[in-house]
């Protein structure tokens, strides 16, 4: 009778220390002087104060995933970028509050021990640590052959930022009726609505990821693994540009579209109308529309759209904001207003 190793029920011990030696320089390079360092520590230590003297420190965290956009990576074998992604989802979502970022931490499960996958998931991650300026302190690796086929993968992260108490953009308590609000584009689908894209694309148009789409200029995979845009500079931007007072609102769109994701931060009693026509629908998601079908309103209830942020200033300081979060690639836009709302209106609308 053999003998049964955990080599035999599919965790490669050797394969997988191999994979965990190749991290830490990717960890390294994202470091800020709050992190305080522990080698071969079961947990990640971070000085609060490490570079700021907070007086009332509030810790803004959220955790997110790459939903099916993972499986996109894995038709196209390109996985340097869907890490980016990771980082983006879960920092975009603090960056809201007005916070900081400060460090964040990956869970990465795989069917089997793969060096050369895992270090380009992780090269990703630290790219978007870089980016957002978040130090990546620490990880899970998971080998689970029983749960995930060879070539599978799943990710999901955590981010946690600072702001002081009485800095925090809370939009329930700021925002109020003459607002401006300033649209900041976004790089594409980011990482929401992927079963719709793929059905379309993959199944119901037949494409595969290798075809060049004429009207993108690019080919099928790289114009879906476009990765999410991180706003940690965007939002710094808008802050310093207005003063944290004058910054009321800040909401993230991700899936549920503008109308759902903007209604979150809203106060009772108040509308925003926003202005169909104050931007132009980047090609991408027209391409989609127009391959699949998709209605227009089904397009706008699951999709971006083009607007990644949105920001509610008063319009004294509208013009400053939308030109301190201009960039020559994503200019942004005057989107509408915020309105007091009539009993039967709609807490958000476009027109």
């Amino acid at each position: 009778m053999s003998e049964l190793t955990y080599r035999s029920a599919g965790v490669d011990l050797e394969l997988y220390e191999q994979a965990m030696q190749k991290l830490p320089r990717l960890m390294q390079r994202t470091f800020t002087p709050g992190v305080m360092e522990l080698p071969g520590g079961f947990a990640g230590l971070f000085r609060l104060n490490g570079t700021t003297a907070w007086k009332d420190p509030v810790l803004v965290s959220g955790t997110d995933g790459v939903g099916t956009k993972i499986k996109v990576a894995i038709h196209a074998q390109k996985y340097d970028t869907i890490g980016i992604d990771l980082v983006a989802m879960c920092v975009n979502d603090c960056l809201c509050l007005g916070a900081t970022p400060l460090f964040f931490l990956d869970y990465i499960a795989m069917g089997k021990d793969n060096p050369i996958l895992l270090e380009q998931l992780v090269s990703g991650v630290s790219d978007g640590c870089v980016q957002s300026k978040s130090a990546l302190l620490g990880g899970e690796t998971a080998i689970m052959p029983d749960l995930y086929a060879a070539g599978d993968f799943d990710m999901a992260g955590f981010s946690v930022g600072v702001a002081e108490r009485d800095e925090l953009v809370d939009g329930k308590m700021r925002v109020q009726p003459g607002d401006v609000l300033i649209g900041v584009p976004s790089s594409g689908f980011h990482s929401n609505g992927y079963s719709l894209v793929r059905k379309v694309v993959f199944e119901h148009a037949g494409l595969s990821v290798s075809d060049h789409v004429a009207e993108l200029n690019s080919t099928v995979g790289d114009a879906l693994l476009k990765p999410t845009r991180i706003y940690a500079d965007t939002v710094a931007a808008a802050l310093l540009a207005a003063g944290n007072a004058n910054v009321h609102g800040i909401a993230h769109i991700t899936g549920g579209g503008i109308a759902d994701n903007f209604e979150r931060i809203l106060p009772k009693h108040v509308q925003a109308v926003i202005e169909r026509g104050a931007w132009t629908i980047p090609p991408i998601f027209q391409w989609l529309q127009q391959l699949g079908n998709v209605a227009e309103k089904e397009m706008f209830n699951v999709f971006n759209m083009g607007i990644g942020l949105i920001l509610c200033v008063p319009p004294a300081v509208a013009n400053d904001v939308q030109a301190a979060v201009s960039t020559p690639e994503y200019p942004a836009v005057r989107l509408g207003e915020i309105r007091v709302q009539d009993a039967e209106e709609p807490t958000v609308v476009l027109v």
